[in-house]
């Protein structure tokens, strides 16, 4: 009973520490926060999760499903370069334009922000590698067993530690801006930079390394 509590427990502590890093994911859920409200922003977080965790799964299930859909992998790949790179010309774009505090360009429509965390969850590829490395290394070091029990766990605690991670964004982040008195123009230039450096990065992985 212990061991499977502790598999939830390295579930959420692998995937809230893989959150901390300043991300698109992140500055998008204090973007929420700040600009709309603290449910909306739950709703976001919740939706990135639940792709998360279906990514997740499918990494546990085993290399050869991925393998058997690697087209369908790159098209995304390339689709998220695509998709950053035109955002952060986008922001950019928006905030040498923006003339009054209107709502930063992402969250600037109605898309339902459960499912605005869906999308931008699952044009992130990213989390497969990010994934692969680390249920491996765990199950190296038989901190997780082979077993669906125990994936299924690992999983529910990975989708906590999303969450939790994304919560410190929402609460931190806001608490930071609200000090700091940031405009939603300057939001707009931080986010066109992030989404910049997202968008080269997964080129450099499309062009240069293994994706799946």
């Amino acid at each position: 009973m212990l061991h499977l509590i502790f598999v939830v427990f390295l579930g959420w502590v692998v995937s809230f520490l893989g959150q901390l890093p300043l991300g698109t994911m992140s500055i998008t859920s204090t973007q929420i926060a700040v600009s709309e409200s603290f449910k909306n922003a739950w709703k976001y977080s919740i939706g990135v999760a639940l792709v998360e965790i279906i990514y997740l799964r499918l990494v546990l299930k085993g290399v050869d499903w991925i393998l058997q859909h690697r087209l369908f992998f790159m098209v995304l790949g390339w689709l998220t370069v695509v998709f950053f790179l035109g955002l952060g010309i986008a922001s950019f774009i928006s905030a040498a334009k923006q003339k009054e505090d209107k709502k930063a360009l992402l969250l600037n429509n109605k898309l339902n922000r459960f499912f605005l965390g869906i999308t931008m969850s699952a044009l992130n590829p990213a989390q497969i590698p990010f994934w692969f490395i680390w249920s491996s290394y765990v199950m190296d070091l038989n901190l997780l067993n082979s077993s669906t029990t125990e994936f299924n766990l690992f999983t529910l605690g990975s989708g906590i530690g999303t969450i939790s991670g994304l919560a410190l964004y929402m609460y931190g982040g806001n608490y930071l801006i609200t000090k700091m008195n940031a405009s939603t123009k300057t939001m707009n230039k931080i986010m066109g930079i992030i989404f910049f450096i997202a968008g080269l990065a997964q080129l450099w992985r499309m062009l240069f390394e293994k994706v799946v």
